[in-house]
């Protein structure tokens, strides 16, 4: 009996021994003769089922968090919608984007600051950044237009493509051509009228009275009608002038022979006897037009430092064509501004003016082609100390005639394949905006003599009034956002991939 009583204990000090929260001393000290617990082993924790629970707890924590994590980086700020959208989600046609903040006349002028390069001396070289991998050399030519050479600005595959872009688009014949080609000059009178029939033509209710509002509501500047440019505003200053503020048929008289006799004895011919024989075409640069068209409205950008809102809402690339024995005579890209007048880009944003003209307040000239003989870029006055008209007249000679007189001009560029020229066509007011027109800008295009001549001409148009050409961009901007609300919805049913023109 006894000997069993001792297997058990022993048995039971083994048991005890695998217990980890039972010191091993107390079934030593314990008396043989003191009553025993019964401890049921299921009500004890082992060691293996504490591993086994503290590794589903640790799983289920890590679950957790790679949850979270999953949601957090799937619903980046982007995906994030605000909870008017998340309500209106069922309608189809797509919500219009929030109008952008509306640029204050006040601010207009520091908003859109033109920013002018500056050229240091002739034959400075400094470097500009266009492209990401390489920095181009920009080489003053001159002060008087301030002008700049950039070599390389385009690469052979582009200047090939904007020529092939020209080509498939189709090229028109210049409007303006030399006597002898079988077409008027587009600046010449149609008509042979009478100083009599003008007046009665312009004095729109027959009082014998001419006021400023009947000379401007009859005139245009590019119609090739009547009345040229020039003598309108040889009629508007005559009309200043008079203390009553009206002409009588002999005011106007006196004032419209002087017109015609200014215009008639004008040396330089700028702009009634303005000739050139080449071909052109314009090549949308806008978004859907091709990609080296858009690079190259981007590069302008880059190098112009101007707003890009300018460069965007300017004119289409013109691509002219020079075959052997076409030129252009000296002219200006732009014209002088005049309190009567309203520039052409910017004549939507509420100017009834009926006299437009061209406000491009600088120049780059892509040479896209070289030529074997001839074509150079003449600017017969750059850098003179003085600037006369009469001047333009040396012995008889006229300088504006690029046939006869090329070699003369002061300036002269050969063209050369990728070369961009760059030249500000105004001044500047001083103040960070457009001033008056540079004469120095006097520019032509000398005879082709022997191959063919690619170029192309980038215009940023500036409306001289700083007001006007914010308020013109607001308005763009507001029908912008207002047409590509509903564009949108169509997209998918539309070719959006096509490019509006060539």
């Amino acid at each position: 009996m006894e000997d069993s009583e001792e297997e058990f204990i022993e048995q039971e000090e083994c048991d005890f021994h695998d217990l980890p929260l039972i010191s091993p001393y107390n079934a030593s000290f314990r008396s043989p003769r003191s009553p025993r617990l019964h401890i049921e082993r299921s009500n004890v924790c082992s060691r293996a089922y504490f591993v086994v629970v503290m590794v589903f707890f640790h799983v289920y924590i890590l679950n957790v968090i790679a949850l979270l994590l999953y949601v957090h980086y799937s619903n980046g700020p982007g995906d994030l919608v605000p909870l008017d959208q998340v309500l209106h989600s069922g309608s189809r046609l797509p919500q219009p984007a929030p109008a952008a903040p509306e640029v204050r006349v006040e601010e207009t002028s520091h908003s859109f600051s033109l920013h002018r390069m500056e050229g240091i001396r002739v034959g400075h070289i400094q470097k500009v950044s266009l492209l990401p991998d390489r920095t181009h050399k920009m080489k003053t030519l001159s002060l008087k237009p301030l002008l700049f050479e950039i070599p390389g600005f385009l690469s052979e595959e582009e200047c090939r493509m904007v020529v092939q872009l020209a080509q498939l688009k189709g090229l028109m014949d210049s409007q303006s051509t030399a006597p002898g080609q079988g077409h008027e000059e587009s600046n010449q009178p149609l008509l042979a009228l009478s100083t009599e029939e003008v007046f009665s033509l312009l004095d729109l209710n027959q009082d014998g009275l001419l006021q400023k509002h009947e000379i401007v509501s009859h005139s245009r500047s590019r119609d090739g009608t009547w009345l040229s440019p020039d003598h309108l505003r040889q009629i508007l200053t005559g009309l200043e002038v008079c203390a009553t503020g009206m002409l009588t048929l002999g005011d106007f008289t006196r004032v419209y022979e002087v017109s015609q006799h200014s215009g008639q004895q004008r040396s330089g011919k700028l702009h009634s006897h303005f000739k050139q024989t080449n071909k052109y075409t314009w090549l949308f640069q806008g978004p859907g037009s091709h990609h080296v068209l858009q690079t190259l409205q981007r590069r302008v950008i880059s190098l112009t430092r101007l707003p890009a809102s300018l460069v965007e809402l300017s004119e289409p690339l013109q691509v002219i064509r020079y075959e052997q024995g076409d030129f252009s005579n000296a002219h200006y890209d732009s014209s002088p501004s005049h309190s009567e007048t309203s520039c052409a880009h910017t004549r939507l944003a509420g100017n009834t003016s009926a006299l437009t003209v061209s406000c491009r307040y600088l120049t780059v000239l892509f040479y896209l082609s070289s030529v074997d003989d001839g074509g150079e870029t003449t600017f017969p006055v750059a850098d003179n100390r003085t600037y006369d008209e009469q001047a333009l007249d040396q012995d008889g000679v006229d300088l504006t005639d690029t046939q006869q007189t090329c070699g003369r001009g002061n300036l002269r560029m050969k063209p050369t394949a990728g070369t961009a020229v760059l030249w500000y066509n105004h001044l500047s007011d001083g103040r960070g905006w457009m001033g008056e027109l540079d004469e120095y800008s006097l520019h032509g295009d000398c005879p082709v003599r022997r191959g063919v001549k690619w170029l192309a001409n980038s215009w940023v148009d500036v409306d001289p009034d700083h007001h006007q050409q914010a308020h013109y961009q607001r308005l763009v901007a507001q029908r912008h956002r207002a047409k590509s609300g509903i564009e949108e919805h169509y997209q998918s049913l539309s070719h959006s991939d096509l490019h509006q023109d060539l």
